[in-house]
């Protein structure tokens, strides 16, 4: 694309998205929409998109995937600003900042302060923060953040090694995070329709400093509310679950992608409590399964890449239509036992990118990843530098086509830990069969 095509081209949307599973999520929701959508991975995607093979002119929204939500605040900062402004060359009329839906962070952010230095970028002193997601059981009432039935703060995220989420108050959360004010919007507001709710966000757009407003959210219903109320802002903050309230675009050929040919593999890096449910119903359905040694990870990485690299081909000569499972966690317990100075997790990171490298290079081309941080090491190892979303599989989970560095293209469904059925791992590839014959889904 030229320069000036791309000025001249218009987004529905940029968003920016602060990890893989995260970017993936959201450009399914609006995709889900009617919005034809491509992920593009990090700083060095977005230099490569100003070439003439970019996609851009053919899609309404852009997602910059980062991998920015436990990165230092400075970088998370500085990251997310480049970010805004490529999508802003881009033609973005409306940025979308997308965190977790359990509002993953820290005492010092990094949700906060990217919200705040895209305001102060934009020159907005207003937007709105719902992470509500209730197709997945995220909602939030009365400014606090359930996950299904429980508190935030009582949901497995309280054990979460890097963002062990402790208080389920969304403002209390947020507050220390940002030089804004941050105001709460209950239920109620939201209930008595998008015009009273469009008021109150005027009411609480006036005044310095600017103003961060948390708004409820419990059902599908209310977040196309909040969406109506809200389309006079430039920029809005939130969980991917906001998309689903967008009014429809009336496009047919959103999730359109090619059905690539080739063997099936599932990699998994997540210790999530749904990740490892799903790993037992596999397991108990049928797949060839390995579990990776942490010992054998730490002393001979290289060797435990090659050696699950040479059982999945051999599981795929026995049965080419077999899914061999790669995973690491069985229960927690597994990687708490680790050495003092070895970080288990990325240890398996690195060994799961390298596993999903050569897997491709055998013949894989359909695979799906559950983890963030695992689904970024795979992307990277992959050289895969954008995304085409295609067919749902579950709540926050879609297929996608991609193109690997030596020009393989793939299908993945990159997954967070805690997103999908408990089959999943059986049923995933329900909509790659359908679209089978026609060779697109």
């Amino acid at each position: 694309m030229t320069t000036d095509e791309r000025n001249h081209h218009v987004l529905a949307w940029g968003c920016i998205a602060d990890d893989v599973t995260g970017a993936t999520d959201l450009a399914g929701n609006f995709v889900a929409r009617g919005y034809s959508t491509i992920v593009l991975f990090g700083l060095d995607a977005l230099r490569a998109s100003s070439t003439p093979e970019s996609r851009l002119a053919d899609v309404d929204v852009v997602v910059v995937a980062l991998k920015s939500r436990t990165a230092p605040v400075d970088q998370a900062v500085s990251e997310s600003l480049s970010a805004l402004r490529f999508l802003e060359g881009a033609g973005a009329e409306r940025i979308y900042v997308k965190y977790c839906s359990t509002f993953d962070s820290t005492p010092r952010g990094n949700i906060g302060p990217v919200i705040d230095a895209v305001l102060d970028a934009t020159h907005e002193t207003f937007t709105i923060a719902v992470p509500s997601f209730p197709d997945t059981g995220r909602t939030v009432y009365n400014g606090h953040l359930f996950v299904g039935g429980d508190l935030l703060s009582e949901s497995s995220m309280r054990f979460h090694p890097l963002t062990p989420m402790t208080d389920s108050s969304v403002p209390r959360l947020l507050d220390p995070q940002t030089r804004n004010r941050v105001e709460s919007v209950r239920l109620d507001e939201v209930r008595a329709g998008a015009g009273a709710l469009s008021a109150r966000f005027g009411e609480l757009s006036s005044g310095t400093p600017g103003t961060i407003a948390v708004v409820d959210a419990v059902t599908d219903d209310d977040l196309a509310t909040i969406s109506t109320a809200a389309s006079g802002l430039r920029i809005v903050t939130g969980g991917s679950g906001l998309a689903l309230g967008l009014a429809p675009s009336g496009r047919s050929d959103a999730h359109s992608i090619t059905v690539a040919h080739g063997h099936r593999a599932i990699l998994c890096g997540s210790a999530s409590l749904r990740t490892r449910e799903q790993i037992a119903r596999a397991r108990s359905g049928g797949v060839p399964w390995r579990k990776l040694d942490l010992d054998e990870v730490r002393t001979d990485p290289n060797g435990t890449v090659a050696r699950t690299i040479e059982w999945a081909r051999s599981s795929w000569l026995d049965d080419p239509g077999s899914t061999p499972l790669v995973y690491s966690v069985d229960e927690l317990g597994d990687i708490a036992g680790a050495d003092a100075g070895f970080d288990a997790a990325a240890a398996i990171e690195d060994v799961i990118g390298a596993i999903a490298d050569g897997l491709v290079d055998a013949g894989a081309r359909q695979i799906i990843v559950a983890g963030g941080e695992t689904s970024g090491r795979v992307i990277a190892q992959l050289g895969v530098q954008a995304l085409a979303i295609g067919a749902p599989i579950a709540p926050g989970v879609s297929w996608s086509e991609a193109r690997t560095h030596r020009g393989a293209i793939v299908d993945l469904a990159l997954k967070s830990g805690n997103f999908g059925d408990p089959d999943m791992f059986l049923t995933a590839w329900h909509a790659l069969d359908a679209a089978n014959e026609g060779g697109r889904a």
